[in-house]
This record gives structure tokens, sequence and C-alpha cells, in this order.
């Protein structure tokens, strides 16, 4: 590169695009951060949105950028990568440069979540303050963001923007460069412990000045309140002042945690959900399995973070408040006040729409971080030395009371799910014993209840305290903030929490109520059901696995290619199975004693469950209704074959001639019998047809070798098809394709070795082996015949 002052910025970023694509990432960051600790801040502000842009994809997703969420640490980009957009790296230095000269940058209002862009569209100032002040009159459609915020909305968006990855890009979302990075960021600048680490980088003039820094006199207002016309608000850019220092460093923890909460959780309005909550409503944005998991990494820190308030500072009295340090303020209200109304509903969102598979293990894990904040105090002994949950402290029963829709709605929107998904899959069950452990923690049942008898109070004994009336959004309230007035009792921080997020008219379903107890005593069957369903997959693949064995692999029985699972297969259902029957088995036993049901009440409800004939049961099709296309399956058969209790015997139904190939068949050998016998069948095709059908013991031996009609037929009973194919003609045939199987291939090969000893010549062998084949399936064909006439 040549000195900076030859250089001109448009020369500089002439020159660095066409680095990007010659150089290696290695030698472009470190010409990169040569680059921005040479040149002044007014020619780095050209390049700034090119370099981000570059790092992290273009917005609408068809520049990937340095693909963050696929770049793996087994990478040697990933180290390189991560030092340079390391909190003290040469891309946040280049942040802070250009911050010290308080440059703007535009960012378009149509990538911002829905209900914002929305909102800013109605002409209404969202409810978070990260929007204030940045919104040009007239409406232009573009955010003018200071570098630090440029930044960080960038990085934000990268997650959640569409991508076009080349194909064969996977990997495990903990640890890509994307996931690790959240992680570095929110262990940076909302610290656990200490306080925020000054600006590493400081212009010639002095420190790095936030772009408007609150006074810690000033306590946190208008997040998640009552939103205000752009009309009637006169927005003025605020200018610097010298506060303290502390409060000075705050502004990038307060910035870093609204840009991933409103980019992250707040694409579903509140007001949408109260008045639209319906699984079949369709909502423009799907969060991705990768999204959520992030968005669990953040809901753990701020537990974390949150958790780690100091002691004096929890046990001072409101008054004190002022007194403690702008971080420590921040530990206070980040959960209530920042993330739970949002991330209520994006997680009820994702409970209602997300498919019924084993992917919604991210979503279920998210809820139950966010709704155990225990277990990130940092605290070493969370179990008890016998292994069980130890009781969740009494000091968490305020947490529980200000998120009771967290545990007690979600549970009933988990339960709707479990009742409808295949228990019989490990993975699913899995599901449901976790949350079982997570809820019959001691002393979390009685929180709960405790919480909804809070709820429950009667009105008029909560208009005598004080006066006091529930706030909700529209009346200007901010009931997500835990600084409550001196006198606020716990019956109105439950109130106001509920109807908040549910409205006013809402009609809440107890927890332990009769309702949802009814739900629970199905599960309960359900989960019994599964249960035996997974005894008989046990038991079959046990039958299965000990007819395959390795004695059994000699034996000259039926090659049936529709048997569909091979050994090893069996031994994965086996550890399945047993996996399932664990798994079922302690979230049985956790839902009893949550519940509180005795051992008499479990025993009907397993007597119930255990009166149907399950081999009986087993045999029958799923309920259905026969039409001219076959069999339609009714809501009863699609609930029978979700949880095991019936299925239909799928098998092969085309041409056995043109199956796919199998792992026990020569695949050229295949094709050349296929050849052979179809040469065979259109020259004697008549002949053949003749053959089979004399009554004589000819005719019945032809019948044997050459007719697949019979057979077909046979297996066609016990799988319903089309009509149309249960009528389709089947000619006579001969089928050479059992040479192709190397199983036959061996047997023949030891036969003529045998013969071999016994001094017969190749002629000879091979007339002793199709006598011997004819008269072994002319006995088989003989037994059979008999069987079929009693």
């Amino acid at each position: 590169m040549a000195a900076p002052a030859l250089q001109q910025p448009s020369y500089l970023l002439a020159n660095l695009k066409a680095d990007w694509i010659n150089k290696p990432l290695h030698q472009r960051c470190h010409e990169l951060s040569k680059i921005i600790d040479d040149y002044p801040a007014k020619e780095l502000h050209a390049i700034f949105p090119w370099l981000v842009e570059s790092v992290f994809g273009s917005l609408d997703g068809i520049l990937s950028g340095w693909n963050l969420r696929f770049l793996q640490a087994r990478s040697a980009e990933y180290n390189i990568a991560m030092d340079f957009l390391d909190p003290s790296g040469a891309m946040m230095k280049l942040v802070y440069k250009l911050q010290a000269e308080e440059y703007k940058y535009e960012f378009p209002v149509s990538y911002l979540p829905g209900p914002i862009k929305s909102s800013i569209h109605a002409g209404v100032l969202p409810d978070c303050p990260l929007f204030h002040n940045k919104i040009q009159f007239p409406m232009s459609g573009l955010l003018l963001l200071n570098p630090f915020e440029y930044y960080m909305f960038s990085f934000a968006s990268s997650l959640i923007a569409p991508k076009n990855y080349p194909p064969g890009q996977h990997g495990s979302c903990s640890d890509s460069a994307y996931f690790v990075l959240v992680d570095t960021y929110l262990k940076y600048f909302l610290p656990t412990e200490g306080n925020v680490p000054p600006s590493p980088f400081s212009d010639t003039r002095g420190t790095v000045a936030s772009p408007a820094p609150r006074s810690p006199n000033v306590p946190y207002v208008g997040y998640g309140g009552h939103s205000t016309s752009l009309l009637k608000r006169h927005i003025t850019h605020q200018p610097s002042v010298n506060a303290d220092p502390a409060a000075q460093e705050i502004w990038r923890s307060e910035t870093l945690l609204q840009v991933f909460v409103e980019m992250w959780l707040h694409h579903y309005s509140l007001e949408m959900y109260q008045k639209l909550q319906s699984p079949q409503v369709k909502e423009p944005f799907t969060p991705s399995e990768e999204h959520v998991l992030v968005v669990r990494l953040l809901v753990k820190h701020l537990h974390a973070f949150s958790s780690s308030l100091k002691q004096e500072s929890i046990s001072s009295s409101p008054s004190a408040h002022s007194h403690s340090s702008p971080l420590e303020e921040l530990k206070r209200v980040v959960v209530q006040r920042f993330v739970q109304q949002k991330l209520y509903v994006f997680l009820q969102h994702c409970f209602g729409h997300w498919p019924l598979d084993v992917s919604f293990r991210a979503v279920l894990e998210t809820w139950l971080s966010y709704i155990q904040p225990w277990r990130y105090t940092g605290e070493k002994n969370n179990m008890q030395a016998d292994g069980q949950n130890r009781i969740v402290p009494d000091k968490w029963a305020s947490f529980v009371q200000e998120n009771l829709l967290m545990y007690t709605k979600l549970f009933q929107g988990f339960l709707n799910r479990a009742m409808r998904t295949d228990l019989v899959n490990a993975k699913n069950a899995l599901m449901v014993f976790r949350v079982a452990k997570v809820f019959v923690q001691p002393n979390l049942s009685e929180m709960i209840q405790k919480a909804e008898q809070l709820f429950l109070e009667p009105e008029h004994a909560i208009l005598q305290r004080q006066n006091r009336v529930f706030l909700t959004p529209s009346h200007g309230g901010s009931f997500l903030s835990s600084r409550q007035p001196v006198g606020t009792d716990s019956v109105f921080k439950v109130k106001s929490h509920v109807y908040s997020l549910e409205g006013q008219d809402c009609q809440y379903n107890l927890m332990f109520g009769p309702d949802l107890r009814k739900n629970v005593l199905k599960l309960i069957q359900i989960i019994a059901q599964a249960r035996q369903t997974a005894k008989r997959i046990s038991d079959h693949s046990t039958e299965m696995a000990a007819n395959n064995s390795f004695l059994s692999w000699f034996a000259v029985g039926s090659s049936d290619h529709n048997s569909t699972f091979t050994g090893g297969e069996m031994d994965d259902m086996g550890e399945g199975v047993k996996k399932t029957h664990e798994f079922l088995d302690k979230a049985l036993d956790y839902l009893c004693q949550i519940f509180r049901l005795n051992a008499g009440q479990l025993s009907q409800l397993l007597v119930n469950v255990a009166s149907v004939d399950d081999e009986g049961a087993s045999k029958q099709l799923p309920d259905c209704i026969p039409s001219e296309n076959g069999f339609v399956l009714t809501d009863l058969g699609r609930l029978q074959i979700i949880n095991g209790l019936r299925r239909f015997e799928i098998e092969y139904q085309g041409d056995p001639e043109l199956q796919p190939i199998r792992s026990y068949e020569n695949a050229f050998l295949v094709r050349l019998m296929f050849q052979i016998s179809s040469f065979i069948n259109a020259r004697f095709g008549d002949h053949m047809e003749a053959l089979c059908s004399r009554q004589d013991l000819l005719g019945s031996i032809g019948r044997h070798y050459l007719s697949s009609s019979s057979k077909v037929a046979e297996q066609r009973r016990k799988s319903p098809v089309p009509r149309q194919m249960r009528d389709r003609p089947q000619r006579a045939r001969l089928s050479l394709r059992v040479l192709a199987s190397y199983r036959t291939l061996l047997i023949l090969l030891l036969l003529y070795m045998l013969f071999a000893l016994l001094s017969f010549g190749t002629l000879s062998s091979t007339g002793l082996v199709l006598i011997v084949s004819f008269l072994y399936e002319l006995l088989l064909n003989f037994f059979h015949e008999k069987l079929k006439t009693k």
C-alpha cells in the first residue's frame, strides 16, 4: 500500500476491493489492520460500510461475506477472523476511531423486523429507545446510526438475513465463528465480573464519547412502554455530555443488548399476538434452528449477568438504587425490562407454528433456560449428592410470579404438542422427560401455585391498596420493570404481568386446575401406550435380529426383498427403544409427582391402557375410510399412527424385478440376470402362461417357479393399495434375480467345493445342484399347498 499522504480515499477503497478478491484472508486482515492504524478517520469513513458488508454479507443475502455462520473452529481461517473481529481487534478499533468523529451511517428501515418497520411506516416511534433520534424527516426509510450501532445492527442482521450458501457447508452451530463471536461480545460488553472495559482505543483529542450517555440518576424509561407519534415528539440529536465515565461506557452495553433483542426477538407484535392466538395464523417470519440457539445463548448469558448483581445492591432500599453504578442498575432490570415481553411472544409463536419434529428441541431448551435462572448463578452445587435436583431457593419466588405465563401458558402449549408427537421416537420422549424433570424440581410447583393464587385474588382487594391501577401498553405502563413502588405487592406484579401480555379480558387457565389436569392424564395414557408400542418394536427387532444372525445367513430361506432393516439398524433401533423406555418411565414418574397423582390413580390409567388387546391392535389397520383411490385416514387413524398404536404394513407394490439393488446383491449380476430373464420371458412367455394354467403337477410346479401373481396378491392383502393396482393382471415369468444375491453365490460356492471333494466334475456338480434345488423347492411347494388346503 502507498503512504497515506499520497493516497486518496477513492483509491484506497478501489485498491481494497481489488485486494479482497485476489488476496487470502490472512493477508487482507493484516493489511486492513495496518490501514486502520495509519489512516485518519476521515479517509476510513468511506471504507467502513463496504468493509462491514464484506465481512457480514449484504442485508438482502446476495453477498455472504465471510460466512461466519459456517466458519468452524477447525478451519484455518477461523482464528484470523476471530482476531480481526474481537472486541479488542482491528475492526472494533475502526469503529471507535470513527465514533470519535461522530460519523453517521444509513441503515434501511426495510431490513428491520416487521413490527418495528410497521410502526415507523405508520409514523409511530417504536417503544425501544434505540430508535429515538435516528429517524430522518421527511421519512426517507433510513435510520441514521453511529458507527458502533451500525456495526452491531449489521452483525445481528446477518443471523436472520436470507443466505444462499454453497452446498455442502454444514457444521455445529455452537462451534461456528458467529456463535462464538456472539458469546464473546456478550461477555465483554455485559460482564458478570467487574465493569465494561474502557475503550482500548482513543482519538488524539480524548476519550471516545457515547452519542447520548444516560445519567446514572435517570431510571430506565421508555422501553416496552407507550409509543409516541413521530409528529408529536420533537426529535433532535442529543449532544454528548461529560457524564460519569462509567455511564459513558455503559452505553455500549445498552446498545448491544437492545440491538440483539430487537433484531432477534421482535418479529411478532404483542398486539397481533393478543388478537390472533391461533397456530393457523401465518407469520411472514419463521426463525431457523440456528436463530433459536443463538437466542438461547443470549438468555443464558443475561441470566448470569443479572445474577451477578452485588448483594449490597440487592438488599439496599429503592432510594439507594440511584447510588449504584450504571452497570449494576442494568443488571437489576435487564431480564424483565428488555427481554421478557418479546421472548414470551417469540416462544409462543414457535410453540404454535414449529414443525412436530425433533428440531423443536432448540425452542424447548431456550424456554427451559429462561425459566431456570437459578442454574446460571455461578454456584457449583446445583445437584444434591443423591443426584436429585436441589430445592429451588425461595428468593426466586418473585421471578416466578413476574414470569408466571412463561411457566404455565407455555407448559400448556408444550402439553398440546406432546400429545400430537410420536413419543416412541427417543428424541421426542427425551423432550417430554426434560420438561417433566424441570417442573418436578422441589419447591417449583409450590411457587407456581402460589403465584396463581395471587393472580386469583379478588380485584376489590387490589383497588384498596394505594389507589393503584393496572397499567397496560395503551395506558403508558412500564410493567416489565422490576423497579416497582415501595408499597407494590406481589398481587399487583402478577396481575400486571398477566394482563400486560394476555390483555385485560384474558381467560387464564390454571396450570393445576381441572382442565389442564385432564390433558395431563391424557398425556400419561399416551406415554403408557408409547411404552407398549416401544416394547412391541423391541420384541420385533430382537426376533428379526435373531433371524438375521450369522448362522441363519447361510440358510436357504426366502429372499424377502421387502425386508427393511439390516442388523446394524436393528442394533440402533434396540438402543433407541431402550432410551425411549428410560425417558418415558422417568417422565411418567415426574408427572405424577408434579400433579400429585397417587399410585391408585396411576394404576387405573395404566390398566385402561393395558386392557386394549395389543396383539390384535397391532395387526389392525389404522382407522380409515375406503375409497376408489384406496384408504383415506381419519383423524383417529392419524392419532393411532402418530402414537404407534396401529400401522400399515408398508410393502413394495411395484415390479419385484425393478426394485432398487440391495446391499446384499451384486449390481452387475442383478442387471445381467434381469436382461436374461427379460429375453426368456419375451421369447417363451406364451408357453409359460400355458404351463401355469394347467391343473396337474406340472402346472403346480410351473406356477411355483414362473408365476408371481399369487405372491403379489397375498402381499397386497396386507397393505392398502389403489383398486387399479389390485386389479392389474400379472403374467407368468421367470426371475433369475436370486442368482445375484451374495448369499446364493456363497451357497453355490460351498456346494461346488463339497462336490469337488467328492470327486464330481463341473458339469456333474451343476446337475446335482439343479436337482437338489428342484427337489427342495418341490418339497416347499408341496407343504405350502397342504397348509393352504387345511
